[in-house]
């Protein structure tokens, strides 16, 4: 029950896998999350909707019953996630002359040319492929 619950809220914050100068990937933010507060979710944060919003407010709210890995955990592994959401976000900045003049597509739907964009080593700059990096599309 405790395992499907600490998964449940897992797959609900990845889900939205929208992607730190080298970011750490949602996976990973996910992971360390689990493993330092998987307990104190469970226990503290039982009803709350799975979100990284409302899940980092649970957390914050009972702090003086968190353990100290999650204390020093649960902040770095939601400043990460957001970290990389902002990271797929500049991908449209960074990318938008290869976007619409290498793969063809519009800077309103990045996301579909991000496949373009990793397979098309020919007129995408450094900016662009380090963008691409970061989000965590390749």
């Amino acid at each position: 029950m405790v395992r499907g619950f600490v998964t449940s809220i897992v797959l609900a914050l990845v889900m939205p896998s929208l992607a730190v100068a080298e970011t750490m990937s949602f996976g990973d933010s996910i992971g360390m999350l689990a493993k330092s507060c998987g307990a104190e979710i469970v226990a503290n944060c039982r009803g709350v909707n799975p979100d990284s919003t409302r899940l980092k407010e649970c957390l914050s709210r009972n702090r003086d019953v968190l353990t100290p890995q999650c204390s020093n955990d649960y902040l770095a592994a939601f400043d990460a996630i957001q970290k990389r959401v902002a990271a797929r976000v500049t991908v449209a900045n960074a990318c938008g002359r290869e976007i619409v003049k290498v793969c063809g597509g519009s800077t309103k739907e990045t996301s579909k040319s991000v496949p373009c964009l990793i397979s098309t080593p020919k007129g995408i700059s450094n900016n662009c492929l380090k963008a691409v990096d970061d989000a965590g599309y390749r």
